[in-house]
């Protein structure tokens, strides 16, 4: 769509589209295609991808991996090294997380992880958001074992 009227990542958020429920939601995939594309290009949602070295964003002490998930989530597989702070009490809590640090949000698939990165930003922290989440990560780092019938 945005290819054949010359357009940008920044129409497509805005783009007024059919709807009609038993088609498409109110916001379509266009739309929120166009939204996460333009919140990285305005610089609203910074992002880091699992492509780099986890290795040294554990050892780098100027930095802190952040899993935004419930604990019992957190309990059943996590990044080594990360600590659990979940988006459930971010808002009580924020004021705990060290200001010193850069910190690398993640959640199961990003979702979460992107709600606790924009409340960190507004807390002036920085910042970023894993890409993809755990499942991500699994994927990429971690293949899954495969299930017992």
């Amino acid at each position: 769509m945005a290819m054949q009227m010359g357009g940008t990542v920044y129409d497509l958020e805005e783009a007024e589209l059919c709807y009609a429920p038993q088609y498409g939601s109110a916001k379509d995939a266009i739309n929120f295609t166009g939204m996460v594309a333009a919140n990285v290009l305005r610089g609203d949602m910074p992002l880091a991808n699992w492509d780099e070295d986890i290795n040294s964003i554990r050892a780098d002490i100027n930095s802190l991996i952040v899993d935004v998930r419930e604990p019992g989530e957190y309990e059943r597989g996590n990044i080594e090294g990360s600590i659990n702070f979940p988006l459930s009490s971010l808002r009580e809590k924020v004021g705990e997380l060290p200001r010193d640090k850069k910190l690398y949000v993640y959640c199961q698939v990003g979702m979460r992880g992107y709600l606790a990165t924009r409340q960190m930003l507004l807390a002036d922290l920085n910042a970023v958001n894993f890409s993809g989440g755990f499942r991500s990560w699994q994927t990429q780092f971690k293949p899954m074992l495969p299930s017992k019938v």
